[in-house]
């Protein structure tokens, strides 16, 4: 029995696992939104309310451990581009420890990606022996891995995330047209910045936040169901018409109508619905398989002793 705990920019997500012979099992989840990127792209450094928050959930998250699940052998705690862009990471994974007893590893963003493609492949079933394409869309960074026969053969980490370039580019609630121009312009540019050679056959993977909750979204579903959401194939339309939404609807109107699944995230939503919609028309792909596994389930397939 594992547990991983990975601390997003905009998200600290709980995962207990049951792991044997490189067979992954889920048996819990959890997840939490303080918002540890919020001002770290303009500032260079996370701030003291963010790090109470993340403290607070990490606390919340050792007395869920403690309680239900003593026979957790193993955590692995990670964190990723909020905590690596940061200038006082030191003093924040510190305090951390100090606090809460918790050792971060701090993942570089190739690692980050390789993490992301062993726990989105996971859950997902007759994809092992296909070339994909897997999208990370996170709060702070964006990652691509490329995985054939099952291994990465390419990855990298982009610097644009839906908290980073809601905060750099969509500042109106709704964001005027001329603001997700300038968005949607700047995603193109970083994309083109690093290409990846993709085959006739490839197909796309997407995990996080913003995919599983579009998916939720599209499937009309209320509570959080893995099952359904796995190998859910989400069209570029759909993309389309979503961003449509967002761009004309306040962030409250929209939260009203979605309010399980995009509490804590409605404000950020549309910057990663615009990073999503990049992807797909750079690379044409007409759809998109969804993942429930990243980060956390990948650190125990790799990271696990």
């Amino acid at each position: 029995m594992k547990a991983a705990i990975d601390i997003g920019t905009n998200t600290v997500l709980l995962l207990v696992a049951e792991y044997e012979n490189g067979v992954i099992k889920n048996v819990h989840e959890e997840h939490r939104v303080p918002r540890l990127g919020k001002g770290v792209d303009a500032d260079k450094n996370i701030n003291e309310a963010a790090t109470e928050r993340v403290i607070d959930a990490l606390d919340a998250y050792r007395k869920i451990l403690d309680a239900d699940f003593p026979k957790v052998d193993q955590i692995i705690v990670t964190a990723t581009s909020a905590v690596r862009d940061a200038n006082n990471r030191a003093a924040f994974i510190n305090r951390v420890k100090e606090e809460t007893g918790f050792d971060i590893r701090l993942l570089s963003g190739r690692e980050e990606a390789e993490c992301t493609a062993a726990g989105a492949l996971s859950v997902l079933e007759n994809v092992a022996d296909q070339e994909v394409l897997i999208l990370d869309i996170g709060g702070g960074s964006t990652e691509i891995a490329q995985v054939k026969d099952g291994k990465v053969t390419d990855g990298h980490s982009f610097d644009m995330g839906s908290v980073r370039f809601t905060e750099r580019f969509l500042s109106g609630n709704p964001p005027s047209p001329k603001e997700i121009k300038a968005c949607r312009n700047k995603i193109d540019e970083f994309y083109k910045s690093r290409e990846f050679k993709v085959s006739d056959t490839i197909k796309a993977v997407g995990v996080a936040g913003t995919v599983t909750t579009l998916a939720a979204m599209v499937l009309n579903i209320t509570n959080y169901e893995p099952d359904k959401l796995n190998g859910h194939s989400l069209t570029l339309e759909s993309v389309q018409n979503c961003i449509k939404d967002f761009s004309e609807n306040t962030h409250e109107d929209m939260l009203a109508q979605n309010p399980v699944f995009l509490k804590g995230r409605e404000d950020i939503f549309l910057g990663g619905m615009l990073i999503l919609e990049g992807f797909l028309k750079h690379y044409n792909f007409d759809e998109l398989l969804v993942s429930t596994g990243g980060i956390r389930h990948g650190a125990i397939i790799t990271l696990a002793e």
